[in-house]
């Protein structure tokens, strides 16, 4: 059964490929800046994930298909008013998953492997923010409600807060949550915040940030912002961008490290005491190894990256983390814009939680080939194999195959 379902989604597949070669759509007119200073974007994802092996459940059709969209905003005010480095920023987002996905019901993995998974919503403002350039760009203040990971960038890596250059974006890299972000850091959900980023000089950075711990992504943000408790978390990150030498031009890096408190109260992992204060710190890096082709704009060639993180065993459940993994763009001839990834994740559940958690640890194999069928629309195979899924031993490692649909217009 499962191998005739298999075959059905390749079909579609295929046939949605001769659809995109016919319909010849030039995205260069759909997705234009326009001269009056507005940008609008938009992007839809569907995810369709199946386990096939143990976790479980692996007949269970609840979260199988999941999705989303996103659309944009970008308001460039010198254009529209004259403010000169200022900017506006919208996005509004909207799923039709169901709030288990396919986790829940048939693998329960801690992790999750879906992180573009959530619960059904027809549409919300996740972020609305203004921004302010100053001193020719050194300085950026942003202020709104945000998502504050990975906001920024540097020599044109990702940074502020967490970034990667290949495992940041579950629409296009990978599905699964550890390889996203690292989870011991203790992210909210789209809330009211600042930022200030600083970039005096090409390679390097620093940036602070604070941001409403109690955060909804689902209301505006002032009523868990200014309302009742007023807890925060504060995260400040700093991180060089140095460029090596090859045959093919520089290859590109950057190296982070970052610091975050998350004053709200916490219990134990026991449940056993409650208290504020949880300090943590983590390690994010990316590394091109080796160029294709010599041109400065192409990044065809091979990459590779690490992630390191630390909690407190006393407040959280995972304490360390560490991920690490490659991509190769362009790896088959007459393919240059194609992806193959692979990543590994591993993450250590706290000694106070071992009511909770039965296994020491959850990790995750991960290998997706994200191949460009149009300019417009992308599809990406992705298979996961996790290991003690929710720290769970009665729970055998289990096997998700998957495919994504992403489209950007």
């Amino acid at each position: 059964m499962v191998k005739v379902k298999i075959a059905l989604i390749i079909l579609l597949l295929f046939s949605m490929v001769k659809f995109s070669q016919a319909s010849d759509i030039n995205a260069e007119n759909m997705h234009r800046p326009a001269d009056n200073g507005l940008e609008f974007q938009l992007g839809v994802t569907s995810v369709y994930q199946q386990n096939v092996r143990s976790g479980i459940s692996k007949h269970r059709r609840a979260g199988r298909i999941s999705g989303s969209y996103d659309l944009e905003l970008i308001s460039s005010l010198e254009r529209l008013v004259g403010i000169e480095g200022g900017t506006v920023y919208m996005h509004a987002e909207g799923r039709w998953s169901k709030a288990q996905g396919v986790d829940g019901p048939s693998i329960g993995s801690a992790f999750g492997v879906n992180a573009d998974g959530g619960a059904r919503r027809t549409m919300d403002v996740a972020e609305l923010w203004y921004e302010q350039s100053m001193f020719g760009g050194a300085l950026i203040l942003r202020v709104g409600k945000m998502d504050i990971t990975g906001g920024f960038e540097c020599r044109g890596c990702p940074v502020s807060f967490d970034g990667s250059s290949f495992a940041n974006d579950e629409t296009s890299q990978f599905l699964n949550g550890a390889l996203v972000n690292n989870p011991t850091i203790p992210f909210p959900d789209y809330g009211l915040g600042l930022v200030l980023h600083y970039n005096p000089v090409e390679w390097w950075y620093v940036s602070g940030g604070v941001i409403d711990a109690q955060a909804d992504g689902r209301e505006t943000g002032f009523r868990t912002t200014f309302h009742d408790e007023d807890y925060f978390v504060y995260l400040l990150e700093t991180g060089v961008t140095p460029q090596m030498d090859s045959v093919n031009g520089p290859l590109q890096g950057a190296y982070r490290v970052g610091l975050w408190n998350d004053a709200q109260p916490k219990s134990n992992p026991d449940n056993s005491k409650n208290s504020r204060g949880d300090v943590g710190f983590y390690l994010s890096c990316d590394q091109m190894l080796a160029k294709e082709n010599a041109g400065a704009e192409d990044s065809q060639g091979l990459g590779a990256f690490f992630r390191y993180g630390y909690a407190s065993g006393r407040r959280n459940d995972i304490t360390d983390f560490w991920s690490a993994g490659f991509q190769y763009q362009g790896i088959f001839d007459g393919r240059d814009d194609d992806v193959l990834g692979v990543g590994f994740a591993h993450g250590s559940f706290s000694d106070s939680a071992d009511t909770t958690y039965t296994a020491d640890y959850e990790s995750v194999l991960e290998i997706y080939y994200n191949a460009e069928v149009s300019s417009w629309l992308n599809i990406s195979p992705n298979i996961q194999y996790i290991t003690n899924p929710g720290g769970n031993r009665a729970i055998s490692n289990a096997v998700v195959l998957g495919v994504r649909a992403q489209m950007s217009f």
